[in-house]
């Protein structure tokens, strides 16, 4: 029998969703046109965005977000004339975080809300219910609130992705304190440059995580970590290596003594209330703290995981991330919707490439989420996970971290399923959600991702400031979204927000990429605006590039810059990671300018092809073009991106050492 998506039956005109309380509404909203006549998700999205208070109330309403307070209109008009920013959203309201994820538990006591995962050899799968995760968030909560933790105090973690991590955030959260977190993949140093801006009281955090078939034991990195936030009074640690961290209490003699803790009461908060602060990547300077509130993120993201991606209680959703990275945020989304969620702290690729389908098969995915990397990583080992796998529950693949290429819809297709929706969505941690996604029911278009997310004014601006469709513009925003920020983290006058965003076109979000907007709806992301390749006048995007010199066999990753150099000339190199055996020779030149000229354009052919030992990258997968391009032209490795935010910064170390042996004197720099 055919599934009713939860798209379906909100556009079926049903506003009082399944979660709905009759008499709970205290927002007015002039809602337009109703949801009942519209019949499909291009006609929703326009309607979203021409009537946002209207879609929005329609949300809050259909989900049954209960607000307290008094009554106010659905967006108010910015404080700040400069910007638009979460804070617009029904003020004089209150909510919290946890009320929507814990309602779940009374229909569903007994079914699995989190399922825990590791590497094998590490720790063992586990599996918590609705009824002990409310238990054990009201715990957590008693803990911290002995320990001084209230309504805006700062909690911080130190973890791996696990249960205890998401059960540690819901626990700050339900206080109304706000939780800040990194992996334990940082080291201390990093994770101090991150968390100990916010000063936090309480740090919760494990021995250790295992990772590549190896055991990486972090206590000594908890110690140096606490020494260097003087703000620290408590730390909380659960085991993942059987250990126990020195001075820290134990999460499980917290659980053992408060068997008879009674179930905890989110306290009522403003609607933009901090609920989590992020941080960016720090490649471009010192990691900038993104704060988000309550009500926006609940919004947001049961918008985006129930409406667009379909999550509901009878799913149980995966994807592969950190608590380092905004998609430990969003994974947690998938409990505001009531579905199972999947922790997993090891590799995707060990004990072999194909562990994350192995994974999928076992706990019976049905959404699931990785990266374009990753993908291309299985096709180069010839991993076959329809064949290998029994992923026939899995019927959405999420794709983000970087641009996807055609390519990978056509291996996801022959080697995954062909009944698999593939669902490339682009997004940040400044809105911790997505931009632009592929909805289920929405037809997908190789290279393309085919809508632009509800309630999301997305439009590409030439230069001049003008719309432009089927060329390529700068990513703006042009109305306020509920899960944009509600500011940085010691910003008090907004000025470092104002300038972050909405410096290039006073009054509208520019966010940073370039992109092409199509005829039909779709979006085309290019890359990084500010990375963008303008030769001789034409604006062209690396993704462009990538998607055909990394299909070449010979190919294993590549990265393309154009730099600006002080005679005035253009220079666009390529540097390029062959496969395993093969050497950057004349024939394979020839091979890489061929197939741009025939299958790109004359204009994409570089002007070097050279060699390197690696491409650098983010931690979520990344390259590092325009810290590259910056050490090209004279920058230090060290300065230019905090190199604990690379994967490999010995791999952008390389590009300093080629800069000071080959191009001094070339007029580069």
């Amino acid at each position: 029998m055919s599934r009713t998506s939860v798209l379906e039956t909100f556009l079926a005109g049903n506003p009082a969703g399944p979660h709905h309380t009759p008499g709970t509404d205290t927002a007015t909203a002039d809602t337009g046109a109703a949801t009942a006549d519209l019949d499909d998700y291009a006609a929703l999205q326009a309607w979203s965005v021409a009537h946002p208070a209207a879609f929005w109330e329609s949300v809050r309403s259909f989900f049954g977000i209960e607000l307290g307070g008094v009554g106010h209109e659905v967006i108010a008009p910015s404080d700040d004339p400069r910007v638009f920013s979460g804070r617009q959203f029904y003020r004089g309201t209150t909510l919290n975080y946890v009320d929507t994820v814990l309602r779940h538990a009374a229909d569903r006591p007994d079914v699995v809300a989190v399922i825990d995962d590791a590497e094998p050899g590490g720790a063992d799968t586990r599996t918590v219910t609705w009824r002990e995760l409310v238990h054990q968030v009201s715990v957590i909560a008693a803990a911290l609130r002995a320990r001084g933790v209230g309504r805006g105090d700062r909690v911080a973690g130190y973890v791996p992705n696990t249960v205890e991590a998401a059960i540690a955030f819901l626990a700050t959260a339900s206080l109304g304190a706000v939780w800040t977190s990194c992996g334990q993949d940082y080291s201390a140093a990093a994770a101090a440059d991150r968390l100990g801006q916010t000063e936090p009281t309480v740090l919760v955090t494990a021995d250790g995580y295992r990772f590549a078939g190896k055991d990486r034991d972090r206590r000594d990195a908890v110690a140096e970590l606490q020494g260097a936030v003087p703000s620290l009074t408590h730390v909380i640690a659960f085991s993942r290596l059987g250990t126990e961290v020195p001075g820290a209490t134990g999460w499980t003699d917290l659980l053992r003594d408060g068997a008879r803790t009674p179930t905890v009461e989110p306290e009522a908060v403003p609607f933009d209330h901090p609920l989590w602060i992020l941080f960016s990547s720090g490649t471009t300077g010192k990691p900038k703290g993104i704060v988000h509130g309550h009500g926006g993120v609940v919004l947001e993201h049961v918008k985006s995981a129930a409406l667009q991606s379909d999550i509901g209680p009878d799913d149980v959703f995966f994807w592969y991330t950190s608590p380092s990275w905004m998609m430990w945020n969003y994974l947690l989304a998938g409990l505001l919707c009531g579905a199972t969620v999947v922790c997993y702290d090891g590799s995707p690729a060990a004990p072999e490439t194909g562990t994350l389908w192995a994974l999928a098969a076992r706990h019976r995915v049905t959404v699931l989420g990785t990266s374009p990397a990753y993908l291309a990583q299985c096709e180069t080992a010839g991993v076959e996970p329809g064949r290998d796998h029994d992923l026939g529950r899995v019927r959405m693949l999420g794709v983000t971290g970087s641009v996807m290429p055609a390519s990978a819809h056509t291996w996801v297709a022959d080697h995954v399923g062909e009944h698999v929706h593939v669902a490339s969505i682009s997004g940040g941690t400044d809105v911790v959600s997505a931009f632009v996604c592929a909805p289920t029911g929405v037809p997908v278009h190789p290279g393309e991702i085919p809508a632009v997310a509800l309630g999301v004014a997305l439009e590409a601006w030439n230069d001049r400031g003008e719309s432009v469709i089927g060329e390529s513009g700068e990513m703006v925003i042009t109305a306020p979204m509920p899960s944009m920020p509600v500011g940085f983290w010691n910003d008090p006058s907004g000025d470092r927000y104002a300038d972050a965003y909405f410096s290039t076109f006073p009054g509208v979000w520019r966010h940073g990429d370039s992109v092409t907007v199509t005829d039909r709806g779709g979006v085309v992301i290019h890359g990084r605006s500010d990375a963008t390749l303008n030769r001789n006048g034409i604006r062209m995007g690396s993704a462009d590039i990538y998607s055909v010199v990394e299909h070449l066999p010979d190919v294993e990753e590549a990265l393309v810059v154009g730099i600006e150099r002080a005679d005035g000339s253009y220079w666009m190199p390529l540097f390029v990671v062959p496969a395993p055996g093969r050497e950057v020779d004349d024939a394979l030149r020839e091979a890489i300018a061929t197939a741009l000229r025939t299958e790109a354009s004359p204009r994409h052919v570089p002007d070097d092809i050279v060699a390197i030992p690696a491409v650098p990258h983010t931690r979520t997968g990344k390259k590092l073009e325009i810290p590259v391009k910056k050490v090209l032209l004279g920058g230090d490795p060290n300065v230019v991106a905090d190199p604990e935010s690379i994967d490999d910064p010995a791999a952008l170390r390389w590009f300093g050492e080629y800069a000071a042996s080959t191009l001094s004197g070339s007029g580069a720099s």
